[in-house]
């Protein structure tokens, strides 16, 4: 991508995202960014004049940029996002919470929204009430094993999630990232089996980050194809949702689709309510 204004270190960039997260009150940038950003070669499309901010673009196309609070209504994020545009014009932008600022740059810019993910989340205490589930007749359940489970869940995961944008395209260096994170716990990451072949049947991933005690996350679920339509995703998804009350947290929050209707309903029925949305904009079909 050709460089506009100067390029920003991937430390400086971070340190403008937690800027503007505490300013916000969201982070500007997700997971997967700021774990990229840590890699060799990570690179930053800066604005025009300094350190003001600026964007990273993922392999897939995505971006998220962000400006320094003391920066903004200077044009500087209208700035970033033409040059983005102007180099990768299929390029589709996060805008996490779907802030004011964010809705009026994709106005001046002409985008349109082409994706939103939900945030839902329910009091642990809350109602139908947190229990453990009983599993379907011929499956057993367990927490993952470091050395043993990981290709495993892999294969589970990508053909789970084989149409998804980002899960689906999980390999094993990024496996390997999450788990060296201070917040994965093995306890965590619960595996449904079946009994009689050992394969790994489902899995539901939860997280709770260092230092923040009280909430915890559905972070990943995920059913086999092949034993789909078994009860098991409901009984995976329970499995979870007992074991981040068991660690104590008092809040569980999770991302899904907005248009995967089915999913909603299911997290809808298990006491879920939606509390926030990301959104991806776009520029409409044929504008490139």
């Amino acid at each position: 991508m050709r460089q506009h204004g100067r390029v920003l270190t991937p430390t400086q960039f971070l340190a403008i995202a937690d800027r503007a997260a505490a300013a916000d009150g969201v982070d500007p940038l997700s997971e997967t960014t700021r774990l990229s950003l840590r890699r060799d070669g990570a690179s930053v499309v800066g604005a025009p004049r300094g350190e003001a901010g600026g964007a990273f673009v993922a392999d897939d196309g995505s971006v998220e940029l962000c400006v320094d609070p003391d920066m903004r209504r200077r044009g500087l994020g209208s700035a970033i996002a033409a040059e983005v545009l102007a180099q990768h014009p299929g390029s589709k932008f996060w805008a996490h919470a779907n802030l004011p600022a964010a809705q009026a740059l994709s106005r001046s810019l002409q985008l349109t929204v082409v994706r939103s993910l939900w945030r839902m989340g329910r009091p642990v205490d809350g109602e139908p009430a947190v229990t453990a589930p009983v599993l379907p007749d011929g499956f057993t359940a367990r927490p993952f094993e470091v050395g043993r489970d990981e290709d495993a869940w892999l294969a589970v995961n990508s053909a789970a999630f084989v149409h998804h944008p980002e899960q689906g395209r999980m390999t094993r260096a990024d496996l390997a990232e999450r788990m060296a994170e201070p917040w994965f716990d093995p306890n965590g990451l619960l595996l449904i089996q079946d009994s009689s072949t050992g394969a790994l049947a489902a899995s539901h991933w939860t997280k709770v980050e260092a230092g923040q005690r009280d909430e915890g996350e559905v972070y990943v679920v995920a059913v086999a194809p092949a034993y789909q339509g078994r009860g098991l995703g409901r009984a995976v998804t329970a499995l979870g949702l007992e074991h981040l009350k068991s660690v104590g947290v008092q809040e569980i929050s999770l991302y899904v689709e907005g248009d995967n209707t089915a999913a909603v309903a299911t997290y809808s029925r298990l006491g879920f309510t939606r509390t926030g949305i990301d959104v991806m904009y776009a520029l409409p079909s044929g504008a490139h």
